[in-house]
């Protein structure tokens, strides 16, 4: 039985957390689709908690908060998103509580769709697909390929065109009553928070709704260097919410690792026996050809990025299957330094 959840005002007051650092390419852009939202103004908080940017985060978020006192900002001295959220949830007076990333934008009927489809779904908490986008060429590939259901896996927020109920989701709407009863984010995972926060949210018989109609844009990393750390970031904090949450596991998440290790063992096989010298094609080939379906399908109309979308596909996959078994290493020692 699902908890029940009271109904929600027509027009709830709805507070909006970002966790930022160094986020200045964006952060106006971000704050200025807020402030283009066709929602009622007096009913919009802004909670702008930042990590101690060095570059001017800051004063970009200062300079648009002297013309819109719904902007506030924040210090967060530990830097990571979950210190973040829960600074900003101590603050927050909303009856809806969104997360919003310093790099993306909001279409501007997000708010009003988020509230629509609270009050129509009953779901503790609602959001949409992300329209990934680039600025320069190799964000864009990377954007593709991030869209792409072979890059990610079955994680539908990032290319769903259809509604329904879902395990997780980015820039989520949420409930206030939500956080009064399972509690706030973990602060001990840098990456993965919300990945963890709504499984937790799901075991408290909760759902998740996700609908095409909420829309946002989020910038893509710009260079496949970057892609390599988000992606090793992603895959060595998913231990730690595996290892406190065994039934949050997905097979996207156990993919890259197995292959990964696939790759791993068959380039040591064919390095120390001249027989297994070709044991590697066996698995390269058919991800190369699969790699090559999926970027032709996806660059149909950018055929220009296909050798970009491509070169992205792995980079997604070995840094998170790489990331993966060195954060299971890290939890075996930590457990074995407890023994």
């Amino acid at each position: 039985m699902l908890p029940a959840l009271p109904p929600l005002k027509p027009e709830p007051l709805i507070s909006v957390i970002l966790p930022v650092r160094n986020e200045s390419a964006y952060i106006r852009k971000a704050l200025e689709s807020l402030q283009s939202q066709d929602y009622p103004a007096d009913n919009i908080e802004i909670w702008v908690v930042d990590g101690l940017s060095t570059d001017d985060t800051r004063s970009q978020v200062l300079a648009l908060q002297q013309v819109d006192p719904r902007i506030a900002l924040l210090d967060n001295p530990q830097q990571t998103a979950p210190h973040a959220m829960n600074i900003g949830l101590e603050q927050v007076r909303g009856e809806v509580v969104v997360r919003v990333d310093g790099h993306c934008t909001l279409a501007p009927d997000y708010l009003s769709q988020c509230v629509r489809l609270l009050q129509q779904t009953g779901a503790a908490c609602v959001g949409g697909p992300l329209t990934s986008q680039g600025e320069g060429w190799w964000a864009q590939a990377i954007a593709l390929a991030m869209s792409s259901p072979f890059g990610v896996g079955n994680a539908r927020f990032r290319y769903a065109d259809t509604p329904g109920y879902v395990d997780t989701l980015a820039f989520g709407a949420y409930r206030r009553e939500v956080f009064e009863t399972i509690g706030h984010f973990n602060p001990e995972l840098t990456r993965n928070q919300d990945d963890e926060f709504n499984y937790r949210l799901r075991q408290a018989g909760f759902q998740l709704y996700l609908s095409p109609e909420i829309r946002s844009v989020y910038y893509t990393r710009s260079s496949l260097k970057k892609l390599w750390s988000q992606y090793f970031q992603y895959g060595f904090w998913k231990i730690r919410v595996i290892r406190d949450y065994p039934g949050s596991v997905q097979a996207r998440h156990l993919v890259p690792g197995l292959f990964v290790l696939g790759l791993s063992a068959s380039l040591l096989g064919a390095l120390s026996h001249r027989r297994l010298r070709r044991l590697p094609l066996v698995i390269l080939l058919p991800y190369t050809l699969a790699s090559l379906v999926f970027g032709l399908k996806r660059t149909r109309t950018q055929r220009a990025y296909l050798p970009g979308v491509m070169s992205a596909f792995p980079v997604l996959h070995t840094a998170y299957g790489a990331g993966f078994w060195w954060g299971l290493l890290a939890v075996l020692k930590s457990a074995a330094r407890r023994l």
